[in-house]
């Protein structure tokens, strides 16, 4: 059974929606958030989003958080805390210091834990990068064929890594590691979303990529199953099927703008200084060659599969962003 908690990365969408489900649970008894700042929910609404969590400001990169789970006898962590894009003042840096060297500090204080006997973490399916010779779609155990070397990409590698490791060191702790897809959904504030919002959405000329997507609401039943039961190994996490960005483009009634990928990365360059949209190099790899993951095996393991397809979560997230707001 379940009993203390500790979810990091609460002041962001997602893991502020994982906290409050969690807390909602009258079997858990108490859940703690972390963060480096503030739930934007405890200003708004006076934390009541979050029901019972318990708001704790730690920064990853110190040994503080070793202090939180030794005095709340954490027996489960649930890791949402990894930074999918810099933001304009932190900048590249302090995002690979807060991923990677944040994920081993936390990974150090629940490997010295006595409590501690179930460790989920937030992945990504850009793991797998993207290139002109990917398989059509990736299990968890086909290798990447070139591994992404730029960003949030290269941080969860190396993030996975770390997990891997502290997996082999303590056989007793159930290890859940999720890829998901990109997140799509109502309340989802991502570089792909702020894309898609654009009146003029530039694509990479002779190229038409596979992408796919979960939606928030999947994705959080997906973390509040992992959080309360065993469910050890690596899994995908995507919603069924593809959607290409040409069809993207027209579902949103969007402008395509083709540009040759020199011109293309140029713009996401101008575009990322001033705060719009954050084409990086990853960014460009993925709007040429796409990507597609197969998510049975979590299926398989959960007994359990997404409510929404790729295409009903973007669809969600056009309703309720771009078309709500018409």
């Amino acid at each position: 059974m379940t009993h203390t908690v500790l979810v990091t990365g609460v002041s962001r969408h997602i893991g502020a929606r994982v906290a409050s489900v969690l807390a909602a649970d009258p079997d858990i008894s108490r859940v703690i958030g972390v963060d480096t700042v503030p739930p934007p929910s405890l200003t708004r609404d006076g934390g009541k989003s979050l029901g019972r969590t318990e708001f704790v400001r730690v920064d990853l990169r110190s040994p503080d958080i070793a202090q939180v789970i030794a005095a709340a006898d954490i027996d489960t962590v649930v890791h949402m805390s990894l930074v999918s894009a810099p933001s304009r003042n932190a900048g590249r840096a302090y995002m690979k210091e807060h991923n990677v060297i944040g994920t081993m500090q936390l990974l150090g204080a629940c490997q010295r834990s006595a409590t501690v006997r179930r460790v989920v973490v937030r992945s990504t399916t850009a793991v797998y990068g993207s290139s002109p010779g990917d398989p059509a779609v990736f299990t968890e155990g086909v290798e990447p064929h070139d591994l992404p070397s730029h960003g949030y990409g290269k941080d969860a590698v190396e993030v996975e890594g770390y997990v891997r490791g502290f997996a082999r060191r303590r056989p007793d702790i159930a290890v859940s590691l999720l890829r998901f897809a990109n997140f799509m959904g109502p309340g989802v504030d991502s570089p792909l979303t702020r894309y898609f919002a654009q009146p003029v959405m530039p694509t990479v000329f002779g190229f038409d990529p596979r992408l796919q997507f979960v939606h928030e609401d999947d994705a959080v039943e997906v973390l509040r199953r992992m959080a309360t039961d065993d469910h050890p190994g690596t899994f995908n996490v995507a919603g069924a099927g593809v959607l290409l960005l040409s069809q993207c483009v027209r579902r949103a009634g969007r402008i395509p703008l083709p540009l040759f990928a020199p011109a293309f990365r140029w713009l996401g360059e101008a575009a990322r200084s001033v705060g719009l949209v954050d084409f990086s190099p990853e960014q460009l790899r993925l709007m040429s060659h796409g990507r597609a993951v197969d998510s049975s095996a979590l299926e398989a393991e959960l007994g359990w599969r997404p409510k929404f397809t790729t295409a009903a979560a973007f669809e969600d997230f056009l309703h309720s962003r771009l078309r709500g707001a018409a």
